[in-house]
Formats: C-alpha cells, sequence, structure tokens
C-alpha cells in the first residue's frame, strides 16, 4: 500500500501597510476606529479590535492635548514582524509623549500609561518637522502573512490543499494558496459537499445550520 502524503496549505493574509492623512478633532476618532476595525477584520485579526482601537484613542488624544486640535495629524498601521504596529505622526518635534504616574483619579496624564500597560512595546521617532509616536501589540501569528485559528483551521488548510489539486492538477503543490483561491475553494469544497448530502438522501439545509451553530458555539459569535 502506497502511503499519501498530504500536501501542506499555509494560505496566506496580504497585510499591506496603510496610512490615513486627517486632522485632529474628538469628532474623527470614531472614524479612525472604524477604519481600523474594518483593516483588522480583513487581516483576520479582530481579536485585537478593542485594544488596538485604544492605543488609537490615545494617540490620537495625545496630539489633541499637547499639539492642539486641528493638528494635520496621520495614522499608519503596518505589521512588524508578528506585530500589529500603529503609528500617529504629526508636525511638532518639540512636544514628546511623557510617560506619568497618574492616579485613577487624574483627568488627564494617562494616555502613555494606558499604552504602557497594554502594549508590547512604544516609543517616539524625531524628525526634524514632526515626530512619530508608535506602539506595538503582540498577536499569535507565526509569520507576517500567516493566520491564527488553531487546530480546526489548521487542519482546513490541509483538505483545502488535497481538494484544490484534486481541482487543478496544474497546481504547484509547493507554493501556498493565495487567500483569493482558498477563498474560491472553500466555496467549490462546500458545494461538492452539500452535492454529496443531497446524493444520499440528506438533508443539505439542517447540515449547514447544525455547522453554523458548532460554527457559533466555538467562536461564540452569534446569528
Amino acid at each position: 500500500m502506497r502511503a499519501v502524503v498530504m500536501p501542506e496549505c499555509q494560505c496566506e493574509i496580504p497585510r499591506k501597510a496603510w496610512e490615513l492623512p486627517f486632522l485632529a478633532e474628538a469628532e474623527e476618532l470614531g472614524g479612525l476606529r472604524r477604519v481600523l476595525a474594518l483593516h483588522l477584520r480583513l487581516w483576520g485579526l479582530s481579536e485585537l479590535t478593542d485594544v488596538a482601537q485604544l492605543c488609537v484613542t490615545e494617540l490620537v488624544t495625545n496630539v489633541l492635548t499637547h499639539v492642539g486640535p486641528g493638528t494635520p495629524t496621520t495614522l499608519a498601521v503596518s505589521m512588524a514582524g508578528t506585530r500589529l504596529r500603529m503609528e500617529v505622526r504629526d508636525p511638532d518635534a518639540r512636544t514628546l509623549p511623557t510617560l506619568l504616574e497618574a492616579t485613577d483619579g487624574d483627568e488627564s496624564g494617562r494616555g502613555m500609561a494606558i499604552i504602557d500597560a497594554i502594549t508590547d512595546r512604544w516609543g517616539v521617532i524625531l524628525r526634524a518637522d514632526s515626530k512619530v509616536t508608535w506602539c506595538e501589540l503582540p498577536t499569535a501569528l507565526t509569520a507576517p502573512t500567516g493566520h491564527t485559528g488553531g487546530r480546526r483551521v489548521a487542519r482546513a488548510e490541509t483538505f483545502l490543499a488535497v481538494y484544490h489539486g484534486a481541482t487543478d492538477p496544474t497546481r504547484d503543490a509547493t507554493r501556498p494558496l493565495g487567500l483569493a483561491v482558498a477563498e474560491g475553494a472553500t466555496i467549490n469544497l462546500i458545494a461538492d459537499l452539500l452535492h454529496w448530502l443531497h446524493a444520499h438522501g440528506c438533508d443539505p439545509d439542517e447540515a449547514l445550520d447544525r455547522a453554523q451553530m458548532h460554527f457559533e458555539c466555538e467562536t461564540g459569535e452569534t446569528a
């Protein structure tokens, strides 16, 4: 009997750095948080949304407080290896963020203390006419284009590699599937499985409902 070697499938998630110029105003914070949440969902890093939004809020609030409303500012988000990096740039190289020992009763001065407590690391880059205040959050990624997900995701990728290899014999099995290709293969695989259930007298809709229920229970999502 010949041994069957299961090809590895490491679906890549491209996480291209992006930046968003804006004027530092309190009214802009909600929009910045929404844009950040959207990108993190597309990057497969939704679990970082709350803490990342808090970081951006504190960094921009620091500009509002110490540089002033209406300051031309830029939010830049990228991957620093497997860390999520957020930068807030402003044109004032004289006013530096300071880590203060603020108490719970203080109404100000806690911003950088919060950043220091919730991030992996942070710092300031001084330039001739501007500064960049940055911070980085750890992720569960093992590679910048990798993903999190655990045992079920790893198992699904193995099956996707086998399935896509069967539907596209010309594919180089040593190359990782891109996210778009993997998504298309996933949809086709689900459709084929539904056809299989129908052909064997099973109810495809019931199977989909049960699978959805399992997914929501394991991820904590609700319909």
